[in-house]
């Protein structure tokens, strides 16, 4: 035998060595690490009997608190999942069971839920929303419709007072919310009836829109008539002069097959809203920062639960933080399960090779929030913690696989040669030679795939799903940086965390010999 040879013999002995070590050692290790995540986070960490869902703004959250404060109160556990998206997420949440109820309004239902333009009596909405196996309220006492708002001083200026007004100044610049721009009672049909020329038109946030207003970034946003930020802001809001937009009285939608006694809870809210008053709690929402202290107002004009006590800081965070991990740790789990599998068949390039991560490469390039919206109106997935999942799990495959193929790849043609001398099948030359020897590039991509996570994972909570991604919402709704803060800096902290922890596997499982 070659010298050549001996000594290639003897480095794969001390690679099969080592590999044994790995095969003992690092393999176990690293799964029983992830099989260690609580099985329990899988599911949801809530046992309500009821969920309430809300919208992304200020007064759907302040109701959505005022509905879960009236279960509570009749002795239902209920849940309150804020800010959960628009009217469409929503609607298809409640039809599919994710959520029990929610507030909504007659116009919202007739025109975007209902797809129908004439006007229509409580009982015909009743009666065609019972097709959906959904009831609906009696209406809570105000009617917060659509308006268009502009700074006093400048409709002063301007001599703006209506919206028909606005024909005579096509310069102004208009930002609305995604929602009302593709509405069917919204920009569009709007725009055709009063003739309007503007063509500056921008979509914003709801919340963010107001920082547009203030420093002139826009001259027009869309309002509801009961938004306390209209004063706070000395906004006007223009005449409806050909009275285009419908009524939009408040009620509560809910599933049929909702408990009779949770039903009733909900019902005893009926009449007991009115324009002043949902203003006033509207207002201390953005006063307090706090949904459930403008709660509060209602509950004690009405003598209930005077000295309630919120939930702490302290235990949000940890039910924040422990959703989040669940979102995460998950996810990550489900991607390192099928992502090496699908790096070693990539590894052997071919077409097969090249499908699989030109498939992981493109769902890359998809927006997150745009894989959220896909994912949803998928059967078995929907507005739940599964959609965002599904979507992190995606999101997490492209540095495993490609990880995984290239460190495999990138193993010593000599090397190769040496296990092939060896009489090893092909199986036990990956497992005992390949796949150690690639194992820091795979931890390497599993490490990518976690931090990413951990970021991604904040956005969840534009479906319900819960996470660090709640306060950061509420944060732009209330236009609050402190409550935005709230979110984004254990994200951050999680993230750094998760970084070292890898680091700390990377020196406790990576063989001594393959350590650089």
């Amino acid at each position: 035998m070659s010298r050549a040879n001996e000594s290639g013999n003897h480095k794969a002995r001390k690679a099969k060595r080592s590999c044994r070590l790995f095969l003992v050692s690092w393999l176990p290790d690293f799964l029983l690490i992830f099989s260690c995540i609580p099985f329990f986070l899988i599911h949801s960490s809530a046992a309500a009997d009821v969920v309430i869902g809300s919208k992304k703004f200020t007064e759907s959250y302040v109701l959505g608190e005022i509905a879960k404060r009236s279960l509570t109160n009749a002795g239902i556990p209920a849940e309150h999942r804020q800010g959960m998206g628009g009217t469409i997420i929503l609607w298809e949440a409640l039809r599919g069971g994710q959520i029990d109820a929610y507030p909504e309004y007659t116009g919202t239902i007739t025109q975007e839920i209902l797809k129908t333009d004439r006007a229509s009596s409580l009982a015909e909405i009743r009666a065609s929303l019972a097709k959906f196996q959904v009831g609906i309220t009696e209406p809570l006492g105000f009617n917060n419709t659509y308006a268009l708002v502009m700074r006093r001083s400048e409709a002063q200026r301007l001599g703006i007072r209506t919206i028909s007004d606005l024909r005579k100044h096509p310069e102004l610049k208009i930002g609305f919310t995604h929602e009302f721009l593709a509405r069917q009672d919204g920009w569009r049909p709007l725009r055709e009836r009063y003739a309007l020329p503007q063509q500056n038109v921008i979509g914003i946030d709801h919340a963010l829109g107001y920082s547009a207003l203030a420093n002139r970034s826009i001259d027009i946003k869309d309002a509801y008539s009961t938004d306390a930020k209209i004063e706070q802001n000395d906004l006007v809001v223009l005449e409806d002069d050909l009275r285009f937009f419908p009524k939009y009285e408040a009620v509560f939608l809910y599933r049929l097959s909702t408990p009779a006694n949770a039903i009733a809870a909900l019902r005893r809210l009926e009449g007991t809203l009115d324009q002043k008053r949902m203003i006033r709690l509207n207002a201390e929402a953005a006063r307090t920062k706090n949904y459930a202290r403008a709660a509060d107002l209602y509950f004690e004009r009405g003598g209930e639960s005077r000295n309630s006590v919120g939930e702490s800081f302290l235990h949000k965070l940890a039910r924040w933080t422990l959703r989040h991990l669940q979102l995460a740790g998950f996810s990550l789990l489900l991607s390192v399960i099928v992502g090496i599998p699908l790096g070693i068949v990539a590894s052997r390039g071919g077409p097969t090779g090249h499908t699989i991560l030109g498939f992981a490469s493109i769902v890359q390039t998809i927006p997150s929030l745009a894989l959220l919206a896909l994912l949803v109106p998928v059967p078995f997935f929907g507005i739940s913690v599964r959609t965002a999942i599904a979507a992190l799990f995606l999101y997490g495959l492209l540095p495993i696989v490609r990880n995984t193929a290239s460190g495999l790849q990138d193993i010593p043609r000599s090397l190769r040669d040496s296990a092939i001398a060896l009489g090893l099948s092909p199986i036990a030359r990956l497992w005992q030679i390949y796949l150690p020897m690639a194992s820091r590039s795979i931890l390497s991509g599993i490490k990518t795939s976690a931090v990413i996570n951990v970021g991604t994972a904040t956005l969840a909570a534009l479906i319900g799903a819960g996470g660090l991604g709640e306060p950061i919402l509420s944060g732009l709704d209330l236009n609050d940086h402190v409550t935005i803060l709230e979110g984004a800096i254990p994200a951050a902290v999680l993230a750094l965390l998760v970084q070292w922890f890898f680091d700390l596997l990377d020196h406790v499982l990576i063989p001594k010999g393959l350590r650089l």
